[in-house]
Formats: structure tokens, sequence, C-alpha cells
């Protein structure tokens, strides 16, 4: 009988990032803890953490090996985490079938894809995760790098701005708030969103995206249309390219905000693809003295027509920057997200706990970011299977006729004669209610129907995106009936009915102790919710 071959546990290396500039590392001691639970041996090189205020000893006390040497490193690793993608010396340092996650961008490094097909490697792209997989959303390295870019954006643009963000009143005068317009409303651009408006400034925002334009609402800005019928919603959450019409009326709509506003972020920018040129030398020449553009396109071109990538620069006295490391200006907040979609990634690889990363092509997310395997390439991934759509339920249903002057079907306007037999018949009910019944029950009744009419117009009549936040504020306040309940648990007055007094008891009990629990669930429901919003 053949014994039990037990696979060796696989060594992830980390090694030191040689970009310019870069100080981002690809994995941080508290992710080298939990890397090492999942089987795996973890090794750094010397100083990899230290642009990120990540020391040796940091990773050392987490369980890594410190290794001197970047070529040791990489010839000894199985798996290799990085950030930028690898140089030709990197390349060549890497051991033959190994594994490497990282950024690659395949479309815009044909080269470098035939160097690690040539070494036989297995190659990840964090960049080509399919993004419309809900199960993905933890290995979305693109969308927390994203998120820390827009950020950092506002922060350079307040540095490079002479004024406060929000008003003020002082004893030496009004100071008005800072005008902000970000260009494109994707992950950077909502989180520039949210930071200019927490900052006090008037946010503005635009996106090809008409869906986008209630996300930029939710966060304190301002969405400004373009006057042109085009939507430019586009696969896997990007923008398409748009028409030359729609362009032509965009451009009109960014010379009118350019004289207006303080600030411009821009952010537009589609995958394998230039970076649209949006803010002309025309635009920057009718802007005031002092304003600031930040162009987060900088590294494929820019937006803006006189961005210098890498640098900041004045033009026609406005401050032009167009830093291509954004996200290493915040390196130890970019690398701990980032370390954690790695590591949730390698939760995905690894789910037996062994130590060794397994490469399901049948998984989609595995597959979609499978560029290299064993050498071969295999990007771009094939479409991702969609579900068929179900088949809408009126179909099975007979065909309504529709005539005119008559409502036929579900949410159809009531006619004017049907309103008209509806009021008549309720005119005859009330008019019987009041003429036959006691004098007590009408002030019962009339307080049930209008608290049937309050409730229908305030509750069933909204909209049910706002039911959620609503329904457990009117929930505590329509337990009103509580007081209702406590009158009728009152005393009976002399001579009334001792059993029907009884049974009223026993109701208004029950419906006390049902409306407090109401009246309690309604108001912590309402506590947690606005706890969210609260810093």
């Amino acid at each position: 009988m053949q014994p039990t071959v037990v696979p060796k546990p696989q060594r992830i290396g980390v090694p030191r990032e040689i970009f310019p500039g870069e100080k981002r590392v690809a994995t941080v001691p508290d992710v080298v803890e939990k890397l090492i639970k999942l089987g795996f041996t973890v090794a750094v090189e010397s100083g990899a953490g230290e642009a990120a205020n990540f020391d040796d000893d940091a990773y050392r006390t987490a369980g890594a090996e410190i290794i001197d040497s970047a070529a040791a490193l990489w010839a000894t690793s199985d798996i290799v985490l990085k950030v930028r993608p690898p140089s030709d010396e990197e390349v060549v340092l890497m051991r033959e079938g190994g594994l490497l996650i990282d950024f690659i961008w395949p479309a815009q490094n044909p080269e470098l894809m035939r160097q690690l097909a040539a070494k036989s490697a297995t190659v990840l792209a964090i960049d080509c995760l399919p993004r419309t997989l809900s199960r993905a959303q933890k290995m979305d390295a693109l969308t927390s790098t994203a998120g820390v870019s827009g950020y950092r954006a506002v922060i350079e643009a307040a540095n490079a701005f002479g004024r406060y963000f929000n008003g003020q009143i002082t004893a030496a005068g009004k100071v008005p708030p800072a005008k902000v317009f970000i260009a494109g409303a994707g992950v950077a651009g909502l989180a520039a969103i949210g930071t200019a408006a927490n900052l006090g400034a008037i946010v503005r925002a635009n996106d090809t995206r008409a869906e986008v334009a209630d996300q930029v609402k939710s966060l304190g800005g301002e969405f400004v249309t373009v006057d042109y019928d085009e939507d430019g919603a586009g696969g896997g959450g990007y923008a398409k390219v748009m028409s030359e019409g729609f362009r032509a009326a965009q451009r009109e709509m960014y010379a009118q905000q350019a004289k207006d506003v303080d600030i411009i972020i821009t952010t537009a920018l589609i995958p394998g693809k230039p970076a649209p040129t949006l803010i002309t030398d025309k635009m920057v020449q009718s802007m005031k003295s002092g304003s600031v553009i930040v162009d987060m396109a900088a590294e494929q071109g820019g937006n803006c027509e006189l961005t210098v990538p890498g640098e900041s620069v004045v033009r026609h006295g406005v401050t032009i920057i167009g830093y291509t490391d954004l996200p290493s200006r915040l390196a130890k907040q970019s690398s701990t997200l980032y370390a954690t979609n790695l590591l949730r990634l390698a939760e995905d690889l690894c789910k037996a706990k062994d130590g060794v990363a397994v490469i399901d092509m049948e998984d989609d997310a595995i597959r979609g970011l499978t560029v290299i395997k064993n050498g071969s390439i295999t990007w771009p991934a094939p479409p991702l299977k969609v579900a068929p759509a179900a088949a809408p339920r009126s179909a099975a249903l007979p065909a309504v006729e529709k005539k005119s002057g008559h409502a036929h079907g579900s949410g159809a306007p009531l006619t004017a004669k049907a309103l008209t037999v509806i009021f008549a018949i309720a005119v005859a009910l009330f008019w019987g209610v009041g003429t036959y019944a006691p004098a007590a029950f009408l002030g019962h009744f009339t307080v049930f129907v209008l608290a049937c009419f309050i409730g229908y117009m305030v509750v069933w009549n909204v909209a049910p995106a706002l039911h959620t936040p609503l329904m457990s504020v009117t929930n505590a306040i329509s337990s009103i009936i509580a007081i209702g309940s406590l009158v009728q648990i009152a005393p009976p007055a002399a001579g009334s009915n001792g059993r029907l007094d009884g049974l009223i008891f026993r109701l208004a009990f029950a419906a006390l102790v049902l409306t407090a629990v109401n009246m309690f669930g309604g108001f912590a429901v309402t506590r947690r919710m606005l706890s969210m919003f609260r810093k």
C-alpha cells in the first residue's frame, strides 16, 4: 500500500517594491499571522514595509522570516505577493513554475506577459477580478485602492487651496465655502465627494452613468447632468466610451463649472484606454486665480490638457496636481487594505488550510484572475455565465383589453365615474353609522377612520425605498395607541357591564403589551440606524 503523500506547505514571499516612489507593501504583520494560520510560511524582504511604517521586527513578531536578499526571496518563494508589476530584473529572479499575485494590467503589458509565461509561471492579476461577482468584493483591490486615492485627492487639493473648505463667519469677516466639482462618480469619485462634503465644501459631481446620481446625493453632493440623452453604463461597473455628441455637451458643461468652482477633481478613466481629455487649456484659463485641479488619471495621460504626470504645476494661476502615487501617500492604509484583499484571495485558494494554493479554474472569480496558468496565457477570461432572466409574470396572464374611459388592471387610475360610486358608498356607510350607532361608538369610530387615513398616508403611501428608515420611526410614533389602552384599563364606571368590562380590560392589556414592544423596538432600530452616520 502506497503511503499518503502530504503536500508540503508553500512559502509566501513579499519583496520590497522597487518602483520609484512606491511606498506600499503587499502584506502587513496582522495579515502575516492569518496567512500562517492557513498553513503557509511567510518570508519578507528586509525593509519591505519600512516606507509604510511596518518595520522588520513587527513582521518577525507576527511569525515571518526576514530575508536580506531579494534574489534569495524570489528564488525560495512558491508564491510571491506584490503591488506593482514586476520589473525585468524581478522576472529573471522568479523561480520556474512559481505563483505570482500582483497588479499586472495584461492589456498594457504584453511583453511582461510573455516573460512570465516563459518562466512557466502561474499569474493571478488582481486587476482582472470580475467585479460584478458579489462574492468577489472581498478581494476587490481596485476598489480599495480607488477609495484611498479619492480621499487623498481631496487632501492634496486642500493642501494646495488657499482657503477653508467650509464656510465660516469670523470677527474678521465671512468666509464662503469652497466649491468643488468632481468629474466621475466611480469609487474614487464617490470617496472624494464624501471627503469634500465632510470638510464643508459645496460639492458637485458628474458621471456618464445616470444611475450614480442617487449615490452622489446620498454623500452630500449635487449631481450635475449633461444636456444630452445617452447613458454611459458599461460592463463590469465601468463607464463606456461616449459618442462625440455627448462629449461636446459634456465639455460645454465642464466649461461652465470651471468658471464657477474653486477645485476640480477628475477621475475619468476606462481600463486599457488613454485617459479622456475633459479639462482644456481654455477652461483652465477661465478658472479663478488660486483654484486647484487634481488629475487622478495623470498616470494614463491625464484628464486635463495641462497635466504633467507626477508633478504639481501652476498654469494660468491654477495649481494642477498630477501625482501618480496617491495611494502611496497613504501607504499604511493602502497596504493594510491591499493585504486584506490578498488574504481573502488566499483563503479561497487554500480552503483546506493546509498551506497549499489550489487554482480552481471552475471558480468564476479565480478564472477571471488567472491570466497565466503554468506558462500558458489564459487571458482574457471567457465571459461570465449569466443566468437566464425569469420570464415576466405578466407573460403568463391573459391579455387585458384597455378601453377608453375605463380602468382595467392593477395600477390604473380610477375614472371620475368610479370615484363617484366609491364616494357615494362611503357617504351612505357613514350616514348609516351616524344614524344608528351609539353616541359613544361614534367617537371611537371617528378616531379609527382618521388613524387609517393617517396610517395610509404616512406608511403605506411611502416609496418602498424609504420603508426601512421610515417604518422604524412611524412604528415608534404610532405606538401612541398605548395611551388609549391605558384609558381602557382605568377602573370601570359604576353600573357598567362587568363581563364586557373584563373583556375590554384583557384586550386593552394585550394591546398595551404589544405596543410597548413595538415602541421599544422602533426606537431601538432608529437608534442603530442613526449610529451608522455618527463619527
